[in-house]
C-alpha cells in the first residue's frame, strides 16, 4: 500500500490542479518581471542610440566646418573665416546639436570657456583636486653651518 493507494482519484486531481495553478502563477510573475526588465533595457538602448546619433551628427558638422574654413583660407585668402555666413550657419548647427546632446545626457550646458586659475599654485592645486592627489609637503633644505663659513 503506497501513498497513492490511500487517495482517491478526485483528491489526486485536486492536488495536481492546485500545484499546477501555483506553478503557473509563479511563471506568470516571472514573465512580468522579465517583460519589465526588457522594456527598461529597450528604453536605455534607444537613449544610447540617440546619444550616439547626435554625437555622430556633431562630428560630421565639425568636419564640414573644418572643410569650409580650409576652403575659405586656401582659396580667397580671407583673414577671418568666422565672418562667413556658411561658417556661422555650421557653428549654429553645432551649438544646437551640443545642446541636444546635453539634454539627452541630462546635463546642464557646459561652457567651453572655463575660468583659468589665478596663479600657478592655484593651477597645481586645481589639478591635484581633479586627480584626487594629496598635496606635496614642502621640505626645507637645511644648510650646514660649516659649509657657509
Amino acid at each position: 500500500m503506497g501513498y497513492l493507494d490511500k487517495m482517491d482519484r478526485e483528491q489526486i486531481k485536486k492536488e495536481l490542479r492546485t500545484d499546477l495553478e501555483k506553478g503557473l502563477a509563479a511563471i506568470k510573475k516571472g514573465v512580468t518581471v522579465i517583460q519589465k526588465k526588457a522594456e527598461e533595457l529597450t528604453e536605455e538602448g534607444k537613449r544610447q542610440y540617440k546619444r550616439l546619433s547626435t554625437k555622430a551628427k556633431i562630428h560630421d558638422a565639425m568636419r564640414n566646418l573644418g572643410t569650409e574654413v580650409y576652403m575659405l583660407m586656401s582659396g580667397a585668402r580671407i583673414k577671418n573665416p568666422a565672418l562667413n555666413a556658411a561658417v556661422k550657419d555650421i557653428v549654429v548647427r553645432i551649438k544646437g546639436l551640443e545642446a541636444e546632446l546635453a539634454k539627452l545626457e541630462g546635463k546642464a550646458r557646459v561652457s567651453s570657456a572655463r575660468r583659468a586659475p589665478k596663479s600657478r599654485a592655484a593651477a597645481h592645486a586645481q589639478a591635484r583636486r581633479k586627480a584626487d592627489v594629496t598635496p606635496r609637503t614642502r621640505t626645507i633644505r637645511r644648510v650646514k653651518k660649516s659649509t657657509l663659513e
